[in-house]
C-alpha cells in the first residue's frame, strides 16, 4: 500500500480479471482461431456470439459486429488479452498450437522475470499473450514496483525443453485464466490519473515514461497501459476490437465502494448493485462485477450478463 492511499481507496487484493469482449467481423474464422489456434472450448453461446475458455471458465467473449470497420492507426483500445497458464509445460502445449495453426500470427516471445511471455495476433489484429508466472517468492521488488525486463526467450528451445505429447493431449483439460489485460492510450499520466488516483490500483512499474503497469495485491500487473503505437490518441470510436475488459471482485461491498470514488470523481456510471459499468478516458469499457461462486455459474453469469 502507498503512504497516499488507504485500503478505502484501494480495489480489493483478491481481485482477478476476467471474460474479455472483442468485436469481430468474421465469427466462423475468429472461434475456428481460439478453438484450434489457442485450444479453447465454446462454454455458452448468446445473441450469436460466443464464450470460451477452459473447464467451463469463459475468457473471451467473441460478439458479431459486421458492420463495424478495424480501428485505424494509432487509435486507443486492446494491446493484448493475457492468458495465464498454470505451469510451463501447458503454456508450451498452446504456444505450439498457436504457431502451429499460422506462424505469420507470432509476433515475439520474452523472459519477463515475473514471467515468461509469448505473443500472437489473432487474425482480426488483436493481440495475445501467453504466458506463465514464476513464483511469487522468485520476483524482487524495489520498495512498490516490481522488477521486470524483457529478455531473450527462444521459442524453439522452450517447446523443446516443455512440450510433450502429453500437454498436447490433455490440452483442454488444463486450467488458464486472464492474467492482466494491456491497453493502448493517448498519455500515460492520465492513465495513471485514471486506473491508480481514481479506480484504486496501485502502480507497479512504469516504462520510460511510455508505460504503466498496476495491480492490486502486488501482483505483478492486472492491468497496463502504454502509448507505443497510440500517444496522443483521442477517445475511441465504436470500430471491431475491445468491446469490454472484466474486472472481478468477491463481493457487492467491494462493487459499492468503488461506484462511490466515481462518483466523486465526476465519472458517469451505471451501478446495479452487484456490478458497475464505466469508461476510461478512451471509452475503453471497463465492467467490475461480484465474482460468481464455481466454474459452472461463472459461465452462466457471463452469459446471462
Amino acid at each position: 500500500m502507498t503512504s497516499a492511499a488507504t485500503s478505502q481507496d484501494l480495489l480489493p487484493a483478491d481481485l482477478s480479471m476476467g471474460t474479455v469482449m472483442l468485436k469481430v467481423a468474421d465469427m466462423k474464422l475468429m472461434t475456428d482461431y481460439y478453438q484450434r489456434a489457442l485450444g479453447l472450448e465454446v462454454v455458452a453461446e448468446e445473441d450469436g456470439g460466443v464464450y470460451l475458455g477452459r473447464l467451463r471458465r469463459p475468457l473471451v467473449h467473441l460478439a458479431p459486429a459486421p458492420s463495424l470497420h478495424l480501428p485505424g492507426r494509432g487509435e486507443a483500445g486492446l494491446f493484448h488479452t493475457a492468458l495465464l497458464f498454470d505451469n510451463q509445460a501447458a503454456l508450451a502445449a498452446t504456444v505450439a498450437t498457436a504457431a502451429q495453426f499460422d506462424p505469420r500470427l507470432f509476433t515475439g516471445s520474452a523472459d519477463h522475470l515475473v514471467s515468461e511471455a509469448f505473443y500472437f495476433n489473432d487474425p482480426e489484429g488483436n493481440g495475445i499473450e501467453l504466458y506463465w508466472d514464476r513464483p511469487r517468492k522468485n520476483w524482487s521488488w524495489n520498495g512498490t514496483e516490481v522488477v521486470m525486463d524483457s529478455l531473450a526467450l527462444p521459442p524453439q528451445r522452450y517447446l523443446e525443453q516443455h512440450l510433450s505429447q502429453e500437454s498436447l493431449d490433455g490440452q483442454l483439460g488444463t486450467e488458464a485464466g486472464v492474467g492482466h489485460v494491456h491497453l493502448q492510450v493517448g498519455d500515460v499520466q492520465s492513465a495513471h490519473d485514471f486506473y491508480v488516483g481514481t479506480l484504486g490500483f496501485e502502480k507497479t512499474a512504469g516504462w520510460h515514461g511510455q508505460a504503466l503497469f498496476v495491480s492490486a495485491g502486488r501482483y505483478h500487473h492486472h492491468m497496463a497501459m502504454n502509448v507505443w503505437n497510440s500517444r496522443g490518441a483521442g477517445p475511441r470510436k465504436d470500430t471491431l476490437g475491445l468491446g469490454e475488459v472484466l474486472i472481478e471482485v468477491a463481493s457487492g461491498d467491494d462493487v459499492g465502494a468503488l461506484a462511490d470514488r466515481l462518483k466523486v470523481a465526476g465519472v458517469a456510471s451505471r451501478h446495479t448493485g452487484a456490478e458497475l459499468r464505466f469508461e476510461d478516458p478512451w471509452r475503453n469499457n471497463i465492467r467490475v462485477a461480484v465474482r460468481w461462486a464455481g466454474v459452472a455459474g461463472s459461465a452462466a453469469h457471463h452469459a446471462l450478463g
